[in-house]
C-alpha cells in the first residue's frame, strides 16, 4: 500500500506482532469515514444525535476510567535519563520498549488495524511534518481525520522522501494498570496502549505535535508550543498576529475565539489555532507560525454563548462529542450550556442523570469539530509560510501577584516570564484551591526534553535574528480584597490585546517597573465597563512584599532544575530583585 520501504515494513513488523484480522490504509475519503460511522453506529461505539437540531453530530461514552490524559502515565524514554528532565517521567527506552510489546502482543486480534498516514501542517508547507498513526480504534480514525489531514496526499508527502513519526496505539483491554503513553524522541517514535481518550489516542495531537515536536523543534531550530494563535484587525483593516500560551482554566480557548465587544467598533479577531503553534524563523527573519491541527478538540463543559459565541456557533454540525450528557430529544448538554437544565437527561455514562452522581456530563467531556467551521477562522489559517508574529502572550491565573498586563523588556527578560508562568488551582483541580503551580510556557505536561535545555532553546533565538516579537503577559483573574474579580474578562480582553498591538506597533505608552512595562491609568481603554480609576491602579499594581514571595518561589523552581537552568535567567531574577529591592529604600 506504499512505496516507501520504511513505512511498509513497519507496519508489516507492527501486524505480526498485535495480530489483527484485517489491515486498512486509511485514504481519508468521505466514503470511508462514511462507512466507518456507519460500523461505530452499528456497534455502539457512537450514537446518532438529533438529526434536525444537530445534523451528522454524534456522542462517543467512553469507559470510565478513562475520561482524560494520564501524566503519571505519560514517559520519555531518552538513552539518558538527564535529557527527560525532571519535568518529565523516565522510562529507559530498551525497558519501555519490552514492556510495550508484551501489551501490544496479540492486542489487536478480531479488530481491524488502520493505517493512519497524517500530516500535521498545511498541504505544501515547509514548517508542515508527517507522521503514521497504527491503531485499532475506528473512533480514534473519525477523530484523526478532523484533528489532522490524513489520507493520500499525506502519504504521498512520506513517499516524497519526508521523515515521519511512527505512533502504535492500540485500545488494549482498557484496564488503568496496563496504560502507558511512551515517547522515544530520539527515534521519532510514539507507544500507546489502554486509552481510547483523545489526548492518549490522537497521536498526532500532544504526543506528535508537543512532545515530540519539541525535540524535533530543538534538533531543527524552530519552536513547538503549546499556544493559540489568533490575528487582531484594527480599525483600519491592517491585521497583527499573536501566539498565546495558558495553563489550564485560563481562558486559552476563548481568547482563541474572542468577539470583540460592541464598543470596539472596527476590531475584529480571526482564529488560526487554539492549541498548538509551531513557530520558525521566516526568511525575512521575523517568526512566522502554523497551526499544525485542523481541528478542534475542545472542553465543553463551561461553553456557551456567553464565554464563546464563536465556538457554540462552530458546534452543532459535523462534530463529535465525547462523554458530555444528552437530552431525551438526544440533543448534546453540559454543565454552563445556555439556558435551564433540562428537567431529564441522560448522563455521560448513560444513566439517567442523579446528581447524587455528579455532574450530568464528565468536566472533562469534549467535542471534535473541523477548525473551518469556525465563524471567526482566518483565511491564513491554511497559508503555507504561516502567519508573522508581533507579540507573545504568556498568562496565568494569580489573585495578587500578576497585573492585568506588562511587557518584558527584552527577549531574555520574556524568556523569563513564560519560564515562571504560574496559575493558582481552582475548585476544579485536585488539591488544595489557590495553591500555586509553575506551568512554565503552559509546557510542563508537553515538553518532551529538560526544562533547562528548552529554556536555553528560547533564548538562542536572540542570537539568530533581531526581529523576534515582544513579549506580555496577562492576568485576567486579579481580586480585591473580598476576593472579587477586577476584571470582566471574556470580551473585554480585547481591550488589553489592543494595548498589546498598539505596543508593538509603538502607538500605546506605558511605565517601566522592576517585572516589565506596565499600562498607565490612562493607556488601556476602560470606558463603559464601571472601573474606576482606583480598581484599575489596582489592577496594574506592582506590590513590592508580593513580589519579593514571588521571586524566592520563582528561584526555588529554578533550582529544582539543576545545573542545567540558564545563567541569563537567574540573572533576571537577581535584577527583579535588586529593583524591587532599591525601590523600597527610596
Amino acid at each position: 500500500m506504499t512505496t516507501n520501504q520504511e513505512l511498509a515494513a513497519w507496519v508489516k513488523t507492527v501486524a505480526a506482532l498485535t495480530q489483527p484480522d484485517r489491515i486498512h490504509w486509511c485514504d481519508g475519503s468521505p466514503e470511508e469515514h462514511g462507512r466507518l460511522i456507519d460500523e461505530m453506529l452499528a456497534s455502539g461505539t457512537l450514537i446518532k444525535l438529533n438529526e434536525r437540531t444537530h445534523p451528522n453530530c454524534f456522542l462517543h461514552r467512553s469507559d470510565p476510567s478513562d475520561v482524560a490524559r494520564v501524566e503519571h502515565l505519560t514517559y520519555i524514554c531518552t538513552q539518558n535519563e538527564d535529557d527527560a528532565g525532571s519535568n518529565n517521567n523516565w522510562m529507559d527506552p530498551a525497558e519501555a520498549r519490552a514492556k510495550m510489546e508484551q501489551l501490544f502482543a496479540g492486542c489487536m486480534r478480531g479488530r481491524t488495524m488502520y493505517v493512519i498516514p497524517y500530516l500535521m501542517g498545511p498541504y505544501g508547507s515547509p514548517y508542515a511534518r508527517a507522521g503514521v498513526e497504527i491503531t485499532d480504534s475506528p473512533y480514534v480514525v473519525a477523530n484523526m481525520r478532523v484533528m489532522a489531514r490524513i489520507g493520500k496526499r499525506s502519504l504521498e508527502h512520506i513517499e516524497s522522501g519526508k521523515t515521519f513519526v511512527k505512533g502504535l496505539h492500540s485500545i488494549g483491554d482498557l484496564n488503568p494498570d496496563r496504560r502507558f503513553i511512551m515517547h522515544f524522541p530520539e527515534e521519532l517514535m510514539i507507544q500507546s496502549v489502554g486509552s481510547g481518550y483523545g489526548g492518549n489516542a490522537l497521536l498526532g495531537k500532544k504526543c506528535h505535535a508537543l512532545r515530540i515536536a519539541s525535540w524535533q523543534a530543538r534538533t531543527e531550530g524552530w519552536l513547538a508550543e503549546h499556544m493559540l494563535l489568533l490575528g487582531i484587525q484594527d480599525p483600519d483593516g491592517h491585521t497583527s498576529y499573536v501566539a498565546a500560551a495558558f495553563p489550564s482554566a485560563c481562558g486559552k480557548t476563548n481568547l482563541a475565539m474572542l468577539s470583540p465587544p460592541e464598543t470596539m467598533k472596527g476590531w475584529k479577531v480571526w482564529t488560526v489555532g487554539d492549541d498548538i503553534a509551531w513557530m520558525h524563523i521566516g526568511p525575512d527573519g521575523r517568526l512566522w507560525a502554523i497551526n499544525p491541527e485542523a481541528g478542534f478538540f475542545g472542553v465543553a463543559p463551561g461553553t456557551s454563548l456567553k464565554t464563546n459565541a464563536n465556538c457554540m456557533n462552530t458546534l452543532g454540525r459535523d462534530t463529535i462529542y465525547t462523554n458530555v450528557a444528552m437530552t431525551p430529544d438526544g440533543e448534546p448538554w453540559w454543565e454552563g450550556l445556555d439556558g435551564e437544565r433540562p428537567a431529564k437527561l441522560i448522563d455521560w455514562q448513560g444513566r439517567p442523570y442523579d446528581p447524587a452522581n455528579g455532574p450530568a456530563a464528565h468536566p472533562n467531556s469534549r467535542f471534535t469539530v473541523a477548525a473551518s467551521q469556525c465563524p471567526s477562522y482566518s483565511d491564513k489559517a491554511n497559508a503555507p509560510e504561516g502567519v508573522p508574529i508581533s507579540a507573545i502572550i504568556f498568562g496565568g491565573r494569580r489573585s495578587t501577584v500578576a497585573p492585568l498586563v506588562f511587557e518584558a523588556m527584552d527577549w531574555e527578560h520574556g524568556v523569563f516570564a513564560g519560564a515562571a508562568v504560574a496559575s493558582e488551582t481552582t475548585a476544579a483541580a485536585v488539591g488544595a484551591v489557590g495553591q500555586v503551580r509553575r506551568d512554565s510556557m503552559a509546557m510542563k505536561p508537553f515538553c518532551g526534553y529538560h526544562f533547562g535545555d528548552y529554556w536555553n532553546h528560547w533564548l538562542s533565538f536572540q542570537t539568530r535574528t533581531s526581529k523576534l516579537p515582544r513579549v506580555f503577559h496577562v492576568n485576567w483573574f486579579r481580586k480585591d480584597e473580598n476576593g472579587k474579580f477586577m476584571w470582566p474578562g471574556y470580551g473585554e480582553n480585547m481591550r488589553v490585546l489592543k494595548w498589546i498591538v498598539e505596543r508593538c506597533n509603538g502607538k500605546a505608552g506605558a511605565a517601566r517597573t522592576p517585572i516589565g512595562f506596565v499600562p498607565g491609568p490612562g493607556d488601556i481603554d476602560v470606558s463603559g465597563l464601571g472601573i474606576g480609576e482606583e480598581v484599575l491602579r489596582a489592577l496594574l499594581a506592582i506590590d513590592h512584599d508580593v513580589w519579593e514571595h514571588e521571586t524566592t518561589d520563582i528561584a526555588a523552581y529554578f533550582a529544582s532544575f539543576g545545573e542545567r537552568v540558564p545563567a541569563a535567567l537567574k540573572q533576571q531574577l537577581a535584577r527583579i530583585r535588586a529593583e524591587i529591592d532599591a525601590q523600597r529604600a527610596a
